[in-house]
């Protein structure tokens, strides 16, 4: 129960995070998702992979839209291409995937890398997410300069709110976790919502936007007005599976196709590998039980992520 809702508190964030990297881009004809209609699916998908990969693979892995591939898609792909066009090459791109996994060369592949590359995968993807949490609370802000591309907090300062709250977390995540308490990020995660709730209700920072460059990024912590709503999920099944191969032509599409798959499948190696070792299934070489059954439903993730508008999930 407790290992439960701490995955789903630590992955909330892409909830959050993959509507602002979708919604809001404009593709090649001015289009956009929409940020509400994003977080829907994105939930949708997320809740529906993670079921099936339980059912099916029997792992204790959870399932969220994938941070680079959403990533390459808003700021690479849909520059020449609609984003019905974009998500039919990700649901062509998991197609590809389930085939390799069903047939065992995805398995071989895997099983073929060394433990060592596995490994340096898995750190790699970790330090891309940790990145991220550094910007989103104001530690590291972008300075939107070629050199330096980042700087510490706001002009050199990180005594803003947002920010203090992070370290109270970080804090008390790593005093916890040194003392070896069950579910010390859990508490963590759960003082610092407190911290920001209270601080934001006092203070009224409001969110990083404009010149106020000291306030909150992703949401404003508050008190929800309301506990249930329909969700939107008009994005669902709109895909436009060859419409890319008329747009930019046979090549340039596999090529994208190509790339697609190559971020899937060596993202998925790393998330793999780090999971298992953490949960203590994996063997020395890095391989973990029910291996091609895990790798068929990753590629189902890429397909069904696609297919909502969501992006590939992982």
């Amino acid at each position: 129960m407790r290992g439960g809702v701490l995955t789903f508190v630590t992955m909330a964030y892409i909830v959050i995070l993959n509507p602002l990297i979708l919604g809001g881009t404009k593709d090649v004809v001015g289009h956009t998702l929409g940020t509400t209609q994003v977080a829907a699916v994105t939930a949708l998908s997320a809740g529906v992979m993670t079921v099936l990969f339980g059912l099916v693979a029997r792992l204790p892995f959870a399932f969220a839209a994938g941070l680079g591939i959403n990533s390459f898609l808003a700021v690479n792909v849909v520059k020449i291409l609609t984003w019905q066009e974009a998500m039919g090459l990700v649901v062509i791109n998991g197609i590809i995937i389930v085939l390799l996994s069903a047939t065992g060369l995805r398995k071989l592949i895997f099983n073929a890398v060394p433990a060592q590359l596995k490994t340096a995968i898995t750190v790699g993807i970790g330090l891309f997410i940790a990145f991220i949490g550094f910007v989103d609370s104001g530690f590291v802000r972008t300075t939107n300069l070629s050199s330096p591309p980042v700087q510490l907090g706001e002009a050199g300062s990180i005594a803003t709110l947002p920010t203090i709250t992070f370290l109270i977390a970080l804090v008390i995540m790593g005093v916890l976790m040194a003392r070896k308490v069950k579910g010390a990020l859990l508490i963590g995660i759960v003082a610092a919502t407190v911290v920001a709730i209270i601080a934001e209700a006092i203070w009224h920072v409001g969110p990083s936007m404009g010149k106020n460059a000291a306030g909150w990024n992703l949401t404003v912590p508050q008190l929800p007005t309301s506990l249930v709503s329909l969700p939107d999920l008009s994005l669902v099944g709109q895909v436009d599976l060859f419409g890319a191969f008329g747009r930019i032509g046979a090549l340039a599409a596999t090529m994208l196709i190509f790339t697609l798959v190559f971020t899937n499948f060596f993202d998925a190696m790393g998330s793999m590998t780090g999971l298992a070792r953490s949960a203590g299934l994996a063997n020395e070489d890095g391989t973990f039980p029910r291996l091609q059954s895990s790798l068929i439903v990753e590629g189902v993730g890429a397909i069904v992520g696609g297919g909502v508008s969501a992006s590939s999930n992982t």
